[in-house]
């Protein structure tokens, strides 16, 4: 039977993917490359280009494939641009997510794993962040990805579809061997962009916000590496095969770092003095986001590879000097 990735040439799709593989599931992949690259997706899984608000497309992969579970990535995540256009989101996002359930429903296909994000807790009250919570976003793209959640729930209900839902935090880092990592176009991550002022790509650094309530006034985040995310993936979809009842897990490292800190990490990491200024607040951002993911590590069995931001950095730099160009022109 068939895992498909829906978003799977994406940044934490495409390491997804190429974990899947590395451990012997059989993978087909959905993406419409609109933030995806082709070359990112492992060779030995199907890939097929499309939309998942496009019905017919996406009934005709599912007649095509034996699909056994749904891991689903495909969403726009830029917060400030959420609150741009905020319609944007809830299309491609929630209607995206209606529409595969519809289609999932007719083919019988009864587990899905989601990424959520950290986003739908909204400005914390309290520090570490749990998955009982309130979830109250403070902007359109954390409202779209709750949206999808409580739409899962209901689907779950009432068609007995069993999901996972997967909150994350702050992702970074690559695959060891520098061979797939991260390339946004524009980029928005603070890791990429603080290693692009690293490669003179650009002349500085702008951290937004330097009046927060925290320990050195700039947002503090938790952040956690990707393929530590990928194999969370995995895990899931082992715990929903075990037929266990819908849940949703934080994942993260637990620990968290300020902008400042993960600016001073990267020019430990690269050698380099990256200059940085201060910029006003973007509106949306809360203050601090740090998990308690100690559900994910006693129920899934998780057990990160990667808690030292440091080390982190050190794999996206792998890849960003293997790849200044990150996959290259023409490479969707």
């Amino acid at each position: 039977m068939t895992v498909l990735v829906l978003g799977g040439a994406g940044y934490i799709g495409s390491h997804t993917v190429d974990r899947l593989v590395e451990k012997g599931f059989d993978v087909a992949v959905v993406d419409n490359l609109v933030t995806g690259h082709k070359a990112a997706i492992n060779s030995k899984a199907r890939f097929y280009y499309g939309d998942v608000r496009d019905t017919s497309f996406l009934e005709q992969v599912f007649t095509t494939e034996k699909i056994d579970s749904v891991v689903h990535f495909a969403a726009f995540s830029v917060v400030p641009e959420s609150m741009r256009v905020p319609l944007k989101y809830f299309d491609n996002n929630t209607a995206g997510m209606i529409n595969l359930l519809e289609v999932m429903e007719r083919h019988n296909v009864k587990q899905i794993v989601f990424s959520s994000t950290a986003a739908t807790y909204g400005e914390p009250k309290q520090i570490p962040i749990k998955e009982t919570d309130p979830q109250v976003p403070t902007n359109p793209y954390g409202e779209s990805k709750l949206a999808m959640e409580k739409i899962m729930h209901w689907a779950d209900l009432a068609s007995g579809i069993k999901f996972v839902a997967l909150r994350y935090f702050n992702v970074a880092g690559a695959k060891a061997d520098g061979s797939i990592g991260e390339d946004h176009h524009p980029e928005t991550h603070l890791v990429p962009i603080i290693l692009q002022v690293a490669a003179g790509e650009r002349t500085e650094l702008k951290i937004f916000g330097a009046d927060y309530p925290t320990k050195d006034g700039t947002n503090v985040r938790d952040y956690v590496h990707v393929v530590d995310l990928a194999d969370a993936h995995i895990l899931a979809l082992a715990y929903l095969a075990k037929g266990n009842d819908s849940d949703a897990f934080n994942l993260g490292s637990a620990t968290g770092f300020s902008n400042q800190e993960i600016l001073e990490a990267a020019r430990k990491v690269t050698g380099q003095p990256i200059p940085a200024t201060m910029a006003p607040r973007r509106p949306g951002d809360p203050a601090t986001l740090i998990a308690a993911s100690d559900k994910a590590r006693q129920t899934l069995g998780w057990q990160p590879q990667y808690d030292n931001i440091e080390d982190i950095i050190r794999t996206a730099w792998n890849w960003k000097q293997g790849h200044p160009q990150g996959y290259g022109e023409g490479a969707k």
